[in-house]
């Protein structure tokens, strides 16, 4: 089992989890290929929303990749791929609590890295951001 730590606005977030679905990279197949059943996904949403200079940088949601397929959304002139996760009951984490602890913050250009959109977590950061955010 991997885990993925996925960027993207909160507002974005809210809208997959709602819908029980992971997109990546503006809807791209690549980072969702990446990843597979089984996989942990968590969302770090630097902003509320796309293009918003007000920073948020949450952990905003945690969920498992529900099985292997990827599939072709049509909204029209937009077509997204997309995956099924199901998502767990979480706490929000600004990462101010945990920065000092995430092997993802060590080095001091962490953030590059983030540009990808889809970057993989280490076990222990995987263990700790399930501890922090999951509600049992």
């Amino acid at each position: 089992m991997n885990a993925w730590l996925g960027v993207v606005s909160a507002e974005h977030v809210r809208r997959g989890v709602g819908a029980g679905i992971a997109q990546i990279g503006h809807g791209k197949r690549a980072g969702l290929a990446r990843m597979a059943e089984g996989d942990i996904l968590v969302y770090y949403s630097p902003t509320k929303r796309l293009g918003d200079p007000v920073k948020l940088q949450h952990f905003t949601a945690l969920g498992t990749v529900a099985n292997s397929e990827i599939w072709q959304a049509d909204e029209g002139d937009f077509k997204p791929y997309r995956r099924r996760i199901r998502y767990e009951s979480i706490r929000p984490l600004p990462l101010q609590e945990v920065s000092s602890l995430l092997d993802l913050t060590a080095d001091a250009h962490w953030g590059y890295q983030l540009r990808r959109g889809l970057v993989p977590l280490t076990p222990h950061d995987r263990e700790l951001l399930w501890q922090r955010m999951v509600i049992s």
